[in-house]
């Protein structure tokens, strides 16, 4: 019998988890038992991480504040690695190198550095690519706070943090994505969480993935103003360009996570002069875009994604576009983290099938 093909793994189930259900048909996400909408706003970075955690490690403290706050510390070390050859790099490629160099493991010890890894190192390429210096990690500060005062070199308000707190709390783990897969996989090698992890963040750079939400910030920047916004997105779609932030793979409604981070720009921009203004012709170009996607696959359910208000919220905190993955980044690694160990503790050694479809050899004469 001929095994069944599926292109890109559609509808086939590669493994049972107890960690996120996304339900694309209902447009939810649950995370261990909770919904988004308990989780998103409600809780730190650091508590969703000892949520998804929860079993796969022994001995974890029920705070996992101070010990991600100490290996914050303890990765700085690697920053001195930085030099002009990776300040050359994007910085996603930079503050890959700088995992690299971190050991490999299955501890906790090594869950909460790689933890740690892309906030302190995504922070120390930024400001070194901008010609200021790495700012050392305070080890009594929450992870969020502590990202925003070494992007910034100043402490960031209360709002801003918990803006940030939202957004890796709502990216921390979305079922088996294809940097999650990628970080299974390699996991069922017994690889190692460092080099699960390296695959997830090489897997997340793809503009098909994690690489996605930048663009975003281009495509409202060229439209410039509301009315624009039709003929510049009837144009593009004419030149077959995709509209980055709509359409999902899984969700056939709106996506949970992009009403999350709505709520999150909504209330950063309590007491603003200008982030107000942005949120309001962001939200007329995606009127725009879903009356246009509506008009012309009235059969294919395409509406907004979490990259498109994931743009306008890094965008308000002051990330700089090219380093929007690597953000994304510091939320799924802990999900990477739990899927790995999950694997390790459960699954056997991915090993698929393929149908070989090339040329047959000779027959001998």
């Amino acid at each position: 019998m001929t095994p069944h093909v599926s292109d890109g793994l559609e509808d086939v189930v590669a493994a049972e988890t107890v960690l996120s259900e996304v339900d694309g048909q209902a447009g939810r996400l649950i995370i261990r038992g909770r919904s988004l909408d308990e989780l998103a706003g409600r809780i730190r970075y650091e508590d969703v991480a000892r949520l998804l955690w929860d079993g796969f490690f022994e001995g974890l403290p029920n705070d996992l504040g101070p010990a991600l706050g100490a290996a914050r510390a303890e990765v700085f070390a690697e920053v001195a690695a930085l030099d002009t050859g990776l300040l050359d790099r994007s910085p996603i490629e930079a503050m890959r190198a700088l995992a690299a160099r971190l050991a490999d493991g299955d501890d906790p010890a090594v869950a909460l550095r790689l933890t740690a890894a892309p906030a302190v190192f995504t922070a120390a390429v930024v400001r070194a690519q901008a010609g200021e210096a790495p700012v050392r990690p305070d080890p009594g500060s929450s992870h969020a706070a502590d990202i925003l005062r070494m992007i910034r070199g100043r402490a960031a308000s209360a709002a801003e943090v918990d803006a940030l707190d939202t957004y890796l709390v709502t990216v921390s783990d979305h079922g088996l994505n294809a940097s999650t897969f990628a970080a299974r996989v390699i996991a069922s090698t017994r690889a190692g969480l460092t080099s699960a992890v390296l695959g997830g963040i090489s897997a997340l750079k793809g503009p098909l993935h994690g690489g996605a939400p930048g663009p975003i910030i281009d495509m409202l920047d060229a439209i410039g103003r509301p009315e624009n916004a039709r003929a510049w997105i009837e144009a593009a779609l004419d030149r077959g360009d995709r509209l980055m932030g709509f359409g999902h793979r899984v969700y056939r409604v709106r996506d949970p996570r992009a009403d999350a981070l709505k709520k999150a720009v909504r209330r950063l921009g309590e007491g603003s002069n200008v982030l107000p203004g942005r949120l309001a012709f962001a939200e007329a170009v995606e009127q725009a875009a879903l009356a246009i996607l509506r008009e012309r696959k009235p059969n294919r359910p395409l509406d907004t994604n979490v990259e498109f208000y994931t743009a306008l919220l890094l965008e308000a905190l002051a990330f700089p576009p090219s380093a929007f993955t690597c953000v994304f980044a510091m939320g799924r690694v802990s999900g990477w983290i739990a899927h790995a160990r999950e694997q390790l503790a459960g699954g056997r050694l991915i090993r698929p099938q393929s149908r070989y479809v090339g040329p047959m050899p000779r027959e001998a004469a």
